[in-house]
């Protein structure tokens, strides 16, 4: 079959049990994300302040940091699914020791816990995914896999409103509860994937493979300004739609619009974005998402609002995927841990560091906050662009060729 023009049910049908498999426990495991957003709600209800409610959470961001690196190290040092369940088993028990938190400290110390063991799953997850899915079905992969991850959380939150309504306890337990589900499922059903090495992936190896590989080191210095740009969605964007007269609710109607577009959109656009150059297809998103955020410094109207919100989401839907995939394809297959993880771990920073910045700019003077948006954009896509001067035949080809010359090769 050929990978670049089979229609969208060719390249799922294509798919592997065990990326399906993935897929499920995925969304099963995101689906329960119960207690993290309602952490602030429940807090506060007991008596602490938003600021005291503010460094649990954050506590809970330095895990999710530190499970970047550590979790890329154990799936190449001990195995894919192996890291997967003990993920999924501790990050259960990490939630009903949140539950009794009763202090402060306790709070901040189980949340960043439960950062760490519920988010080390992460880079197994996407180095399993690479194991499993051979050439030429990488990015129909990985924007499944986002579907996935996607889907989850969009229903769970409200699954999890319903249960607040009864306990707040009920929130721990059935996040826990679905920990250990997606846990069973690794245990039983995922396969192993490329099983463990004695390659050191430690964060001296990290900074060795950045300084060597040079396509992979422009991808994540994109990345992490790219990711500073599109978190502003989910803080600073929200205070400027208020800004600009609109109510909470519209900012609430106009971003569920990211979640449609992406559920609806992202697979069937893989096939497009499969035939063009993988660099070129980066490139492209990462300007739409600038053209997108720097659109919030014009005068907000509900048609301007919803162009932002559509350009953006085409930029993450055409960019994401492709970006993922390549970062697949780059990695030797013992080190796909650490490349993957390393990949995460950027956004990683610019979820917890972008929100601060971006809140900082806008006390500032909120147009000037959307122009550097828009110029660290469209930074970003310079830095995938200027690699392609001295490219090679991975970063030239359409995707599905792209796979098959870079597997062995670090780069």
């Amino acid at each position: 079959m050929n990978e670049i023009h089979a229609s969208l049910a060719q390249n799922l049908r294509a798919l592997p049990r065990g990326a399906w498999i993935l897929f499920f426990g995925t969304f099963l495991n995101k689906f329960g994300t119960f207690v993290m957003p309602f952490l602030a709600i429940y807090m506060t209800g007991i008596g602490y302040t938003i600021g005291q409610a503010g460094l649990a959470i954050a506590s809970y961001g330095c895990g999710v940091l530190c499970a970047s690196i550590l979790g890329g190290y154990l799936a190449d040092r001990f195995g894919r699914r192996k890291t997967i369940v003990l993920s999924m088993f501790s990050g259960a028990v990490a939630m009903l020791c949140l539950s009794q938190a009763r202090s402060l400290p306790t709070y901040a110390l189980f949340a960043s816990f439960a950062g760490l063991t519920g988010e080390l799953y992460r880079p197994a997850s996407s180095a399993l995914l690479a194991d499993l899915v051979p050439a030429g079905q990488r990015v129909t992969a990985f924007a499944a896999y986002r579907m996935a991850f996607n889907a989850g959380w969009a229903f769970g939150p409200a699954v999890a409103g319903l249960l607040a309504k009864k306990s707040f306890l009920w929130l721990f337990v059935g996040d826990a509860a679905t920990s250990v589900l997606f846990g069973l499922v690794a245990l039983f059903a995922l396969p192993a994937g490329l099983r463990g090495t004695r390659a050191e992936n430690t964060l001296v190896e990290t900074f060795r493979v950045l300084r060597d590989d040079r396509r992979f080191r422009q991808i994540v210095c994109a990345a992490l300004l790219v990711g500073l740009v599109f978190v502003q969605a989910f803080s600073t964007m929200s205070l400027e739609i208020t800004r600009a007269g609109f109510s909470p609710a519209t900012y609430g109607l106009v971003i569920s619009l990211n979640g449609v577009l992406v559920v609806l959109c992202e697979l069937p656009l893989t096939t497009i974005t499969k035939r063009f150059p993988t660099r070129s297809v980066i490139a492209l998103g990462y300007v739409l998402i600038a053209l997108g955020f720097g659109s919030n410094a014009l005068t907000r109207t509900i048609p301007l609002l919803l162009l932002t919100i559509t350009l953006f989401t085409f930029g993450e839907m055409i960019s994401m995927p492709v970006a993922s995939a390549y970062v697949a394809d780059l990695a030797p297959a013992h080190q796909r841990g650490l490349y993957m993880g390393t990949y995460g771990l950027v956004w990683s920073v610019a979820s917890i560091c972008g929100p601060s910045l971006g809140m900082y700019l806008f006390s500032i003077n909120h147009i000037a906050l959307w122009l550097i948006c828009a110029v660290l954009g469209l930074a970003a896509s310079a830095i995938i662009f200027a690699g392609q001067r001295n490219q090679t035949p991975q970063d030239s080809a359409p995707s599905p060729n792209a796979v098959a010359t870079s597997t062995t090769t670090p780069g």
